[in-house]
């Protein structure tokens, strides 16, 4: 049954913090083995404490094609098949493209493009693989965007660029795989209560306060009970888009 992720297995990129490790231990509860997959080794391995035997602790970065190969066929050596992706590792740096550090877009386009890529591409013959047999006879690919990936807006202008991208990636894929019952899905969460505005530089990270001052953030978890509800789908049943935005986030 799809509604079911008993004998399922799912991979997290960005498992360390925030939505990612809120994913994975979600995913976890609900009968799926996973493998968290993140740079900060240390981070995974208390995560992974919580979990318990569940959890396969990967450190890679998603960013060099090999590591994220690598990720992708260990959780299958390991756990012995892939069901599930979910595509969270990203890095939001926003600021005037008028002298930006163009270090900063490197970043964004490596984590929020590449990683994705690279990570979709490895797992994508072990999603088809499971979505043709037991248990479930369906896969899930999940790449998570942003409000940013709708909307451009001064001052986010690469972050923008990077998450209309995964929009249309995901789009494309979707209708490239949707009859072998690999089903994408794209989650676009607005403003939420994470370590991602932290790495912003001082000056934009209280232009981000003050924008959100008043805003009572989403946590981690809904964004998790989002993912959860689109892999538990029967398997008719494809949720191509979620937006979910704070109750008082206008934009």
């Amino acid at each position: 049954m799809a509604d079911s992720l008993q004998g399922t297995v799912a991979l997290v990129t960005g498992a360390s913090s925030g939505i990612g490790e809120a994913t994975a231990v979600a995913l976890a509860e609900q009968g799926a083995r996973v493998a968290l997959v993140a740079r900060r080794e240390d981070r995974l391995k208390a995560l992974a404490e919580r979990i318990g035997d569940a959890a396969l602790v990967i450190e890679a970065d998603v960013t060099e094609d090999t590591q994220a190969r690598k990720a992708v066929e260990r959780t299958v050596s390991e756990l012995g098949r892939l069901d599930t992706l979910v595509n969270n590792a990203g890095m939001m740096l926003l600021g005037p493209i008028e002298n930006a550090p163009i270090e900063e877009w490197e970043q964004m386009i490596a984590i929020n493009l590449r990683g994705l890529l690279y990570c979709t591409h490895a797992a994508l013959p072990h999603l088809l693989k499971a979505a043709d047999g037991d248990p479930r006879h369906v896969a899930d690919l999940v790449n998570i965007s942003s409000v940013a990936g709708r909307v451009a807006r001064l001052g986010s202008g690469v972050y923008n660029l990077t998450k209309h991208g995964v929009g249309a990636f995901s789009e494309s894929l979707r209708q490239e795989v949707t009859q072998r019952h690999v089903r994408v899905s794209l989650v676009e969460p607005g403003a939420v209560a994470t370590e991602l505005s932290s790495h912003n530089r001082p000056e934009i990270q209280e232009l981000i306060g003050k924008r959100f001052g008043n805003v009572e953030r989403l946590e981690a978890q809904d964004i998790a009970d989002a993912i959860v509800y689109i892999v538990t789908r029967p398997r008719h049943v494809a949720v191509n888009e979620i937006l979910v935005r704070p109750t008082e986030q206008t934009g």
